[in-house]
């Protein structure tokens, strides 16, 4: 017996048209639902950086930084295995990263870099309060989903297509340094008699 499927506004007894019913009706939905989600992510996502490969660099630093944040919901174990498996590129990441803020910012490159990498922490752990209790389970696949990579060069693509940097903070942005905090001027005493 085959079931009917109404309109929940319509006159009782009303049927959905066939397209809208079954298996079909199912991809259908999941099809637009991922169209539209793609959409959002574009209109979201952060400004991309000159080259490719400045884009990846950045791309890859956010992975990273995503799962230092999620160690405060899992066992330590897990991130120090996803650190000896990619190793190599880990440590040409961090050297390109290095690279990309000296040679933008000469001597002021290293403390750019560190104010970049801590607002990226910042975010991610924003959006771990905001998201809540889905956030630990969320980066639990994101775990699984690395370490289950069939090969390490693989890891460029896969952190490009998470979209972890986020739009406000974007990539290949200089953060302004800060500046060095102002001398309290000194107020001459006069004497009065």
């Amino acid at each position: 017996m085959e079931r009917q499927h109404t309109f929940a506004h319509s006159p009782r007894g009303t049927r959905l048209p066939r397209y809208l019913r079954g298996p079909r009706a199912t991809r259908l939905a999941v099809g637009l639902l991922f169209t539209a989600s793609l959409g959002l992510a574009a209109a979201r996502a952060a400004p991309r950086c000159g080259t490719e490969h400045d884009q990846s660099v950045f791309e890859l630093e956010a992975l990273k930084t995503e799962l230092v944040v999620a160690t405060d919901c899992h066992d330590q174990d897990q991130y120090n295995e996803f650190v000896q498996r990619y190793r190599p590129q880990l440590a040409n990441t961090e050297h390109e990263f290095d690279s990309y803020y000296n040679h933008l910012l000469g001597k002021k490159g290293q403390h750019a870099r560190d104010e970049y990498v801590t607002a990226l922490a910042n975010a991610d752990s924003s959006a771990a309060q905001a998201i809540g209790r889905d956030y630990c389970p969320r980066n639990g696949v994101l775990f699984g989903e690395v370490m289950a990579l069939p090969n390490p060069t693989q890891l460029p693509a896969y952190a490009a297509g998470k979209d972890l940097i986020p739009a406000a903070l974007g990539a290949c942005e200089t953060v302004p340094v800060a500046a060095p905090a102002a001398r309290p001027t000194r107020h001459r005493r006069t004497h009065t008699k």
